[in-house]
């Protein structure tokens, strides 16, 4: 079972050296847009030396050659995984797999974000589908175009390892423990939700970062992950 994502949704490269803190074991976490375009690559470089496994969550979407210069880029900094959004279509996730050619890092494509309703996609993206057939499409396409797996919500995940096979990766972000807030995310679900519904990463941010013991919320939720309580 791989161990949950840790969301550093912080602004800071000091309060990540102060999360970083609380922990004995190398972790896997996440680092998104607020805190990469606030640190920069030197504080990739930093959370390596330490020993943690990182998701590069900076979503590209961009024209083909653009993506595929800047997978290029990020390689050289040794994440171990990367992500672009699906709806920049086949072409584009082929030319950012490209990109990475030289490195083992993988490669996933959001599909629909976990704060999109379905309603929300009808009239904000004039996508008349479903929301399950809209991921389901763009998660085939993602395989198509040889990537690693998607970014979905746990209400997708089973569908799509039905459809793309158990070694298609599923990163699934909206857990939350039973009595944490949803806050802005519509499409959430709890830890063992998640391992039930065919989940290969669940993404954890503020029911650890924000938790008064952040060691101690992180192993329960790891425990419960793992269906080893």
């Amino acid at each position: 079972m791989n161990k949950p994502i840790i969301a550093l949704d912080f602004a800071s490269k000091q309060q990540v050296e102060e999360f970083l803190a609380q922990f004995s074991e190398p972790l896997f976490v996440k680092v998104g847009m607020e805190l990469y375009y606030q640190e920069g690559p030197e504080l990739i470089r930093y959370i390596k030396s330490l020993g943690h496994e990182i998701f590069l969550d900076l979503k590209l979407h961009d024209i083909p050659n653009t993506v595929e210069s800047a997978m290029r880029g990020l390689s050289k900094l040794g994440v171990d995984m990367v992500n672009v959004h699906a709806a920049g279509g086949l072409e584009m996730m082929k030319a950012a797999k490209r990109g990475l050619a030289d490195s083992d890092t993988k490669l996933i494509a959001v599909t629909q974000l976990t704060s999109t309703s379905e309603k929300q996609m009808h009239e904000d993206q004039w996508i008349y589908v479903s929301l399950e057939e809209s991921v389901l499409h763009y998660a085939k396409r993602a395989m198509q175009a040889g990537l690693d797996g998607v970014v979905c919500s746990v209400l997708e995940a089973q569908a799509i390892r039905d459809a793309c096979g158990q070694e298609f990766l599923r990163v699934t972000p909206g857990i939350r423990p039973a009595a944490v807030s949803a806050d802005d995310q519509k499409r959430i679900a709890t830890p063992a939700q998640a391992r039930e519904k065919g989940s290969s990463h669940i993404v954890v941010g503020r029911a650890i970062t924000k938790a008064d013991n952040p060691s101690e919320s992180y192993s329960q939720i790891a425990t419960e992950w793992s269906g080893h309580q």
